[in-house]
């Protein structure tokens, strides 16, 4: 915005001088041009700022979910209604919750592979915040560095172990929320408070 302006500002100061100064009358034909040139920049820098999406606020209280883990939390076997509990509690204590799964976890539930936008159709939960890494691919280090992006903890019994060192974070308490079933109620150990909206 501040270059539009300042060539805008150059070329008046241009025309200026071909009309008060005696010999300079023919700078007009480069002033007047690049005058009308530096208006039309500006005019559009001014629209495009307009037209531009307001900046995204921070969504509090992101929380992930090792999905793959998490899923076999009840009976240890793989269910999605365990994990639709789990979100729907965090939800219940103000998180926004967002799930990372290992590419096998369609085949486990359903029989056969799923993308994004089906684990999310199961779950309940915008696209934007269901991940199933490639296949091939170990879905800790996508979530641990998903984690980190957001500044959110994990609900998982992995302990990352292996990732310690590149991932230095996951040692803080609160970091990785540990949790499961007992007598068949759903718990979370070490879970922090969510900040108020």
């Amino acid at each position: 915005m501040v270059v539009p302006v300042l060539l805008l500002l150059l070329s008046l100061v241009g025309v200026a001088v071909a009309l008060v100064l005696p010999g300079y009358g023919d700078f007009i034909l480069l002033a007047g041009p690049c005058t009308i040139a530096a208006l039309v920049v500006l005019l559009r820098a001014l629209v495009a700022r307009l037209k531009a999406p307001p900046e995204p606020e921070a969504e509090p209280n992101r929380i992930l979910i090792d999905g793959s883990n998490v899923m076999h939390w009840k009976d240890n076997t793989p269910q999605i209604a365990t994990l639709r509990e789990v979100i729907g509690h965090l939800r219940g204590l103000g998180f926004a919750p967002g799930v990372v799964f290992d590419a096998n976890a369609g085949y486990l539930l359903k029989g056969k592979y799923k993308h994004d936008d089906a684990m999310a159709g199961y779950l309940g939960l915008a696209e934007d915040w269901v991940m199933v890494v490639p296949k091939g691919t170990i879905a800790d280090s996508y979530l641990l560095t998903v984690a980190r992006d957001v500044d959110a903890p994990i609900v998982t019994n992995d302990r990352y172990r292996d990732w310690a060192g590149e991932y230095p974070e996951i040692a803080k308490p609160g970091r990785l929320i540990r949790g499961g079933y007992r007598d068949g109620v759903l718990w979370l150990d070490d879970i922090p408070a969510p900040v108020p909206a």
